[in-house]
């Protein structure tokens, strides 16, 4: 880090720590636990403690072979971050699945699963409180931790703080060499101390001041200095006073500009951002950021994005209250969400794009008719990393968008564009954890305005990811929601589905008397709709519990039902499967040349279907039936026909129910 001067002796001391025997040996007590040694920088914000603990990183990280991670704790705009994200934030890292749902203690005891036995530093920015630390700690002592905050961490054993005051004024005037080149300073070397003395040392106010110098070479240091001594006694503070003197000397339209800042969400700006909130066009956003950065009011970061400091924020906050109508910031915010959602959209239609090329003619550009070429992306990959790199700033919106309750119907759809980018990018599975944040989010939305439909869906979409992650039980509760909430939009949809789910929870949990039960009622709703389609998987799901729960009539007769149903809808595949689950059950039942005569079926509509996997799966069936019916010489004709069609792997001949 360029501005990064001074703070010699902290370092000594910070190391020196790593080192120190702990309170427990002293005492001559022995730890109960092992744990990671913590290193506490504590300072103001503007003091420059987030520097100087990547400033120790960077000299000890050759010592801990396993690497470093990164996690703040506090949002820009200055409320803690959840425990749980700050987790999954440093589980990510270090390339960990992140259950979605999963509750803050199984997130944690990954985590210290995760660190167990490898040598790594923790380096946690902004820290509020000891509970936000202790659940991060891992509980090897090899492992090292350095957190910043603004004061001591009571509550964490044997954490002695550094604390910081204003750096030393050589240091200062160094880091003011490093802004705007050593002529100015030299011709008047007291002037530069004057301006260090003015600015508290705090490197903030010091990286603010030079800025203000680098932009205007022919100011001199003295006038800055005479500038900020001279501010009213009413602006408190050497960083308030630096940042009223850069403020005042910008264009109004980048004052707005500025002001509008704290808007955005998590702190992280772009061109887009920057554009909607003040209503300018992207190209001059660009520009006034690219200005915001060389003064020192922003921070740049990779992938054109833009930091906000955290010491700022209040700042701005003060100016955004104090000079803007409510309604002007209610309409910035909407105009930054209506962005977002345009550019999900685009960000979607190329992950679209990308799958129509794969099976035949593009459907892009169709997708994009109205969206400004400003708004497109150049490829599937270049929106994919536009996403990865946005997606906190996303999170956090989506989140602000719904607490606010004001923009609750844009607030919608810009939860379903992220979800559904999300999805067409990364796949369910792997945005199962952002997923799981944003259903709960729409629920919110549902509840507070009584969307009933809205309600069933989310509690859709959550219980899916409960059950596929095993928290069957606590499935099983949001699909009963779900029904009601179906129920009360009088959705015949999605009640249907509601109940097909929860008879689903119940087979799960092998209780096969209330599974077939609410399949039967699952099954009652489609008959009344007509829904052939969920008729027929419906009577497949049926005959697996009865299947499962040793009912062979009841199984034979809704396997028989199901292959008509799907012979009624032309589904050859799904006829053969069906079939073929109806000679697994004859088989189980002791009818053996029933069975063989149903797998034959079965392999010619198979055939017919050009089903390989299914088709050598039922040829082995027909080939164990014929072992057991005494008749060895056709059984292994049958087992040869299986591996001419998928070769000699027995996980390619593995039978797959129906019902799946």
């Amino acid at each position: 880090m360029a501005d990064f001067v001074g703070r010699r002796r902290e370092l000594k001391e910070l190391r020196e720590d790593i080192a120190r025997t702990g309170l427990d040996t002293l005492s001559g007590r022995k730890a109960k636990a092992p744990r990671a040694r913590v290193l506490l920088v504590a300072g103001r914000p503007g003091s420059g403690r987030t520097a100087l603990a990547e400033a120790l990183v960077r000299e000890i990280e050759g010592d801990y072979p396993d690497g470093v991670l990164k996690v703040r704790l506090t949002s820009p705009t200055g409320e803690a971050v959840p425990t749980e994200r700050a987790v999954r934030t440093l589980l990510e890292a270090l390339g960990r699945p992140t259950p979605p749902g999963a509750a803050e203690d199984e997130l944690s005891s990954a985590l210290r699963e995760a660190l167990a036995g490898r040598r790594a530093v923790l380096l946690v920015d902004d820290a509020q409180d000891p509970h936000q630390v202790d659940a991060l700690l891992p509980d090897t002592p090899e492992c090292l931790v350095v957190v910043t905050a603004e004061g001591p961490l009571t509550g964490i054993p044997d954490v002695r703080p550094c604390t910081l005051g204003g750096l030393d004024t050589p240091s200062a005037v160094r880091m003011l060499v490093h802004r705007i080149g050593d002529v100015r300073v030299a011709n008047d070397p007291r002037a530069a101390e004057a301006l260090a003395e003015e600015c508290g040392g705090q490197p903030a106010a010091l990286s603010l001041a030079g800025g203000w110098l680098a932009a205007r070479p022919k100011a001199s240091v003295a006038d800055v200095a005479k500038q900020l001594h001279d501010m009213p006694a009413g602006t408190s503070g050497p960083l308030a006073r630096t940042f009223r003197l850069v403020y005042e000397s910008l264009p109004q339209t980048a004052q707005r500009t500025l002001r509008l800042l704290p808007l955005a969400p998590a702190g992280l700006v772009d061109s887009h951002t920057a554009s909607a909130l003040a209503g300018c066009s992207v190209a001059a956003a660009q520009s006034i950021l690219e200005d915001f950065a060389a003064l020192g009011l922003l921070r740049t970061a990779p992938d054109g994005l833009f930091l906000l400091p955290g010491c700022l924020t209040p700042l701005l906050q003060a100016l955004l209250q104090a000079k803007e109508r409510p309604a002007e910031v209610q309409l910035a915010r909407a105009r930054m969400l209506e962005r977002n959602v345009r550019l999900l959209l685009s960000c979607r239609a190329m992950a679209e794009e990308a799958a129509d090329e794969a099976v035949g003619p593009v459907g892009g550009p169709e997708k994009l008719d109205g969206v400004p070429r400003a708004l497109r992306f150049a490829d599937r990959r270049s929106a994919a990393t536009w996403l990865d790199t946005r997606l906190p700033a996303l999170s956090a919106a989506a989140t602000l968008a719904v607490a606010d309750g004001e923009l609750d119907t844009l607030a919608r759809r810009f939860v379903a564009a992220l979800a559904r980018a999300l999805s067409d990018h990364r796949g369910t599975a792997g945005a199962a954890p952002e997923l799981y944040g944003l259903h709960r989010l729409v629920l919110d939305v549902a509840e507070r305005r009584d969307l009933h439909r809205e309600q069933a869906a989310a509690l859709l979409n959550l219980a899916d990811l409960d059950a596929e992650t095993g928290r069957t039980q606590e499935a099983l509760e949001r699909y009963r929601a779900a029904l009601d909430a179906g129920r009360a939009a009088n959705d015949p949809y999605a009640a249907g589905r509601a109940m097909e789910s929860v008879g689903g929870a119940y087979q799960e949990l092998a209780d096969w008397h209330r599974a077939s039960d609410w399949f039967g009622r699952a099954l009652s709703h489609a008959l009344a709709r007509g829904e052939r389609t969920d008729e027929a998987r419906l009577y497949g799901r049926l005959g697996n519990v009865h299947t499962y729960a040793g009912r062979y009539g009841d199984a034979l007769r809704s396997w028989r039902a199901a292959s008509a149903g799907y012979r009624r809808l032309a589904d050859v595949p799904g006829q053969a499967k069906a079939l073929s689950e109806m000679a697994r059950v004859q088989e189980y039942a002791g009818r053996p040349e029933e069975s063989l005569h149903t797998c034959r079926e079965a392999v010619e509509i198979a055939r017919r279907a050009g089903d390989l996997r299914l088709q050598a799966a039922l040829q082995v069936r027909l080939a164990d039936t014929l072992d057991r019916l005494g008749d060895p010489a056709a059984a292994r004709l049958h087992r040869s026909a299986a591996d001419r069609l998928l070769g000699d792997d027995p996980a390619a001949c593995e039978i797959r129910s129906g019902s799946d």
